[in-house]
């Protein structure tokens, strides 16, 4: 069974991400499955432990950190604290599962750090005007919030030389094709092919 590629897709708020995970995942015929994350805040109605997110207390939130459990967190104090569990991703991943991963920015570095091989895509807005507007037609926050979002994306943006791909989310159809393409070709390397070279070279002819 071919091992399974960690992908991840991030980006400043409004630029789309969820919208192309969601698509992403629909699309892989049960091949691809989301990363789920653990997290300090109580559940939701309807929410499952291990479904929507692995709920877990500030204790073993802390002894998970100590004993180097994340390949990513973020503690925040006085809010609630997430993190990206190694055990569930490295054990999707050698079922032969593709995981992805919807995060941000801060996020994604740190699981490249952890995770070289990962595939890193920044899903950027044709222009910051593009994304101000979608930002202020979803009318869910106020005026000081999106000017601070919009700060934000400067930031985050600035570090696309850090990731592998760039795909600008100008037609979200055309965006989701790019996404699924460069999923494809990610399994067409030398490095994820390596099994199969090593063997092809040490077969007889």
């Amino acid at each position: 069974m071919k091992k399974g590629i960690l992908f991840i897709v991030s980006g400043p708020s409004g630029v789309g991400k969820g919208t192309v995970s969601k698509a992403l995942l629909e699309g892989s015929n049960g091949k691809m499955v989301f990363s789920v994350s653990a997290t300090t805040r109580s559940p939701r109605p309807g929410e499952v432990h291990g479904r929507e997110y692995f709920f877990v207390s500030d204790d073993e939130f802390n002894r998970m950190i100590d004993e180097g459990e994340f390949i990513e967190y973020m503690k925040v104090f006085g809010r609630n604290n997430y993190g990206t569990p190694r055990k569930y991703v490295e054990e999707q991943l050698n079922m032969g599962h593709d995981v992805l991963l919807d995060i941000d920015v801060n996020g994604a570095m740190k699981v490249k750090e952890n995770c070289p091989e990962a595939v890193a895509i920044m899903l950027a807005p044709p222009s910051m005007k593009e994304l101000r507007r979608r930002l202020e037609t979803r009318g869910t926050e106020e005026q000081p919030v999106i000017e601070r979002r919009l700060a934000e994306a400067k930031t985050e943006l600035s570090r696309m030389g850090e990731y592998d791909y760039v795909v600008v989310n100008d037609d979200l159809d055309s965006a989701i094709e790019k996404c699924r393409m460069i999923l494809e070709t990610s399994k067409s390397t030398p490095q994820y092919c390596s099994d199969f070279v090593d063997a092809l070279i040490a077969e007889d002819f």
